[in-house]
């Protein structure tokens, strides 16, 4: 009810928004989006997400899959510390580390900076990923493993080219929770990325509701919305099937 109140706002002049915010709108404003989209540089900020989700995705992917992986199929001292210190991880409130976190990133020169909030986004979202990962590494067929060893494969080979593609349903589920999150998030760019032409559509959408209290451009506010909204919906309805199976074929032995 919520999403779909203001999707219809999105359609409706500011004056319609307070005096009839129930109803549907007088005429159709289709003006709202493309006002949105280049007054209201929703446009540049949706492409700044693109960017940095992107980035943050791929990179999560790749390092929680080699991760898990290791974790899942090599015994060594050590591997269950290891598994449990990413797995406490996801207990630690991450609020409570953005002023050193913040420290850590101006230091290394990447504030305001693409490459620094895609780093950041795919450290926040490790511990999960290769929670989610390992339990389901594990359930993946050794034989496998076992025989293109024997034929001459390198353990590079053996992951790269037999274990991740098997592990397809599981990248896809944690790829589209983590795209969620990521897409989503507000507090780390708020607090790593103050430059206004790399704002994200969640800071963009906060600058718009900013200056909607002052110019009274709420119509562009809930268009703005709308927009950020569809990517998630979008991928969502696209492979809602893929996030069920994923985490199912990761909960079977």
């Amino acid at each position: 009810v919520p999403l779909a109140w203001a999707a219809v706002s999105a359609f409706k002049s500011d004056r319609e928004i307070f005096t009839s915010p129930w109803g549907l709108p007088e005429t159709w404003r289709f003006e709202n989006f493309a006002r949105a989209w280049s007054q209201a540089s929703i446009g540049k900020y949706f492409l700044n997400t693109v960017i940095v989700v992107t980035g943050g995705v791929m990179l999560t992917l790749l390092l929680s899959s080699m991760v898990a992986y290791v974790l899942a199929r090599f015994e060594f001292r050590g591997n269950r510390f290891v598994y449990y210190l990413f797995v406490g991880g996801l207990v630690f409130p991450g609020f409570l580390a953005l002023v050193p976190l913040f420290f850590v990133v101006k230091n290394l020169g990447m504030l305001n900076t693409y490459h620094g909030l895609i780093l950041v986004y795919a450290t926040h979202a490790m511990s999960f990923s290769v929670f989610f990962l390992t339990a389901f590494f594990r359930t993946q067929p050794s034989a496998l493993a076992e025989a293109a060893l024997l034929d001459g494969a390198s353990h590079w080979g053996v992951f790269f080219r037999i274990m991740l593609p098997l592990a397809k349903p599981g990248l896809i589920s944690v790829g589209l929770f983590n795209f969620l999150n990521m897409w989503n998030s507000y507090l780390l760019p708020i607090a790593l990325n103050g430059d206004p032409d790399k704002y994200v559509i969640s800071q963009g959408l906060a600058s718009i509701a900013h200056s909607a209290g002052q110019a009274s451009d709420f119509s562009g506010m809930f268009a703005g919305l709308t927009i950020s909204m569809l990517p998630v919906l979008i991928v969502y309805l696209i492979f809602q099937r893929q996030i069920t199976g994923g985490m199912t074929v990761g909960a079977i032995k």
